[in-house]
């Protein structure tokens, strides 16, 4: 039976719109085409002037064919043509996949064939990665190769494609029409994982997902209009955890960094009256722990967000020193980046630093615009008891989640089964509903806000011809919050260095995979054989590091 409330009340174009982070960038174009957007070396570029060239990478895309659905991968560094990206690509329909710029050829040409992409916009810094990259991709499908040029980088490089960026922009229309899309389901950006086992899964995110979780970050941070947002994490790490679409809709201003140094994180803040920004510990720990010099006229009320291990009393301690504002955030690549929050109280300001320390460490409470997050039984799937002691399993349900991920319909079942997306994640909830990770289920080392799989890196160190038995667990470490830790067990005979260990990692791992720290002898096992990392990760802490 029809409700009254359905009859003759259509849904229609005048009262009814996909959501999208898209429509920011226009409103703020229209709204304050003066206001200062992007800032990068001498550039000083507003918001008219970057909605334009938006809308000519947009048309330039489109009139080389490539359009609804077709993946646009870039490889770019915290510079305006990333900015541009996150709305030119999807302004043509098209899929943004960001990728780590960190990572090795073999992996970067497996997304390159499994996002099925047809263009690539490249930074001069990346172009010797990217070509190795290209000779290692088995799909035959050519790519659109687009070179960046950027002033501020002198370094090695070599141009792949037969266009330049500003060429290719310059043959596109500035008044391009490009519309929203007509489903906010569509999808809008790929971001792979680092992958807990074989190849990492690509996270497909919707437009209504980024949009609301951009929201969200305005109403966490209380951000205002014209904020000063410095680019300290990179944009291909869960697209900025939203935040060039946050930027976008506050019509605040973008400073990019190339590189996260402290004396160029410093000399932006005071240059440009920085008033936000994200990233790791490690970045956080770098700040703190610069000389006091360089920390010379820094103005208070700098707004800092922290994700990844929980920020100790010491980071917490430093940054109130220096007269920050840290809130720590917590999620995943599959819900947009950051979806919980620990959202402080005002009592907690005259607690003792250590008990504001364990209060902070928490990851939180859910976002404004995520619909639930709850940790569960996940074999009863009914909620753990709010004691603080009861483990259970991170879960969140909302807007803030993936579509799943591409081409793994099996993974997608598995991570939304019963109507949750699991994390993975094993963890507490208190009686004030604040959640508290107490161990990763997917053996999962955050080691400066990059996830790596144990896995991964325990399949390379049995490559190793004098390896028996190997085992690697996360080392808690002061600037990178976790590192890896590999414990190696020899075969009998045999005779190695913890070099020789790490020299061959280094053959096939990315640099920030490698062990900073090998255990030579025999691994604690059970009765049937499994090894015991949780008797590993009690050794870990006191486990000598070596240069690696």
């Amino acid at each position: 039976m029809t409700s009254i409330y359905d009859q003759d009340l259509p849904k229609t174009p005048a009262n009814h719109a996909p959501m999208s982070p898209l429509s920011f960038i226009e409103r703020s174009a229209e709204v304050y085409p003066q206001r200062l957007a992007v800032v990068h070396g001498e550039l000083r570029q507003d918001w008219a002037t970057t909605y334009r060239r938006c809308r000519q990478l947009a048309s330039a895309l489109a009139q080389a064919g490539i359009g609804k659905n077709a993946t646009v991968a870039v490889m770019l560094p915290n510079t305006p043509p990333m900015v541009e990206a996150h709305f030119g690509i999807p302004m043509a329909g098209a899929v943004l996949n960001a990728l780590n710029t960190r990572l090795d050829p073999e992996t970067i040409a497996f997304m390159l064939d499994h996002g099925e992409a047809k263009a690539v916009i490249v930074d001069p810094e990346f172009s010797g990665t990217l070509k190795k990259a290209l000779a290692l991709r088995q799909s035959k499908t050519p790519l659109l190769l687009i070179d960046v040029e950027d002033a501020l980088y002198s370094g090695p490089s070599e141009k792949l494609g037969m266009v330049s960026y500003e060429d290719f922009l310059a043959g596109g229309d500035p008044q391009f029409a490009w519309e929203l899309p007509a489903d906010e389901w569509d999808a809008i950006a790929l971001n792979y994982t680092s992958g807990t086992t074989g190849n990492p899964k690509g996270v497909v995110y919707h437009h209504r997902g980024a949009a609301t979780n951009a929201i969200s970050n305005v109403l966490e941070w209380d951000m205002p209009k014209h904020a000063v947002y410095l680019w300290t994490l990179p944009m291909f790490h869960c697209n900025g955890w939203c935040f060039p679409w946050t930027v976008a809709a506050r019509a605040a201003v973008n400073v990019c960094l190339r590189r996260v140094e402290p004396q160029a994180v410093f000399d932006a803040i005071r240059q440009h009256g920085v008033t936000h920004y994200c990233g790791a510990p490690i970045v956080h720990g770098l700040l703190v722990n610069a000389p006091e010099r360089m920390k010379e006229g820094v103005p208070a009320g700098v707004k800092a967000m922290v994700a990844g291990a929980a920020p100790p009393a010491q980071m917490i301690e430093g940054m109130e020193q220096m007269g920050f504002d840290l809130t720590h955030v917590y999620g995943l690549t599959e819900v947009y980046g950051p979806a919980t929050v620990c959202a402080k109280h005002a009592d907690w300001d005259a607690l003792p630093i250590g008990d504001r320390a364990r209060l902070n460490a928490r990851q939180g409470v859910r976002y404004h615009l995520e619909c639930d997050v709850r940790v569960l039984d996940p074999e009863t799937m009914l909620p753990v008891p709010l004691d603080g002691e009861t483990m259970g399993e991170i879960m969140f349900r909302g807007n803030i989640a993936m579509k799943g991920y591409l081409k793994n319909p099996k993974a997608t079942q598995e991570a939304f089964a019963g109507g949750w997306f699991h994390s993975g994640d094993l963890a507490v909830q208190y009686p004030d509903g604040y959640i508290k990770i107490k161990d990763r289920s997917k053996d999962i080392i955050i080691s400066g806000g990059e996830n790596i799989s144990s896995i991964e890196v325990e399949d390379v160190l049995y490559r190793h011809p004098d390896v028996l038995a190997a085992a690697v667990v996360a080392k808690p470490d002061a600037r990178w919050g976790e590192t890896p830790c590999a414990f190696v067990e020899l075969k009998a005979g045999a005779s190695t260095t913890a070099e020789a260990i790490v020299a061959h990692c280094k053959l096939h791992l990315a640099g920030f995979k490698v062990p900073r720290a090998v255990v030579f002898g025999e691994l604690p096992k059970t009765s049937t054989g499994k090894i015991q990392k949780f008797e590993l990760r009690k050794l870990a802490g006191s486990a000598s590091a070596i240069d690696a």
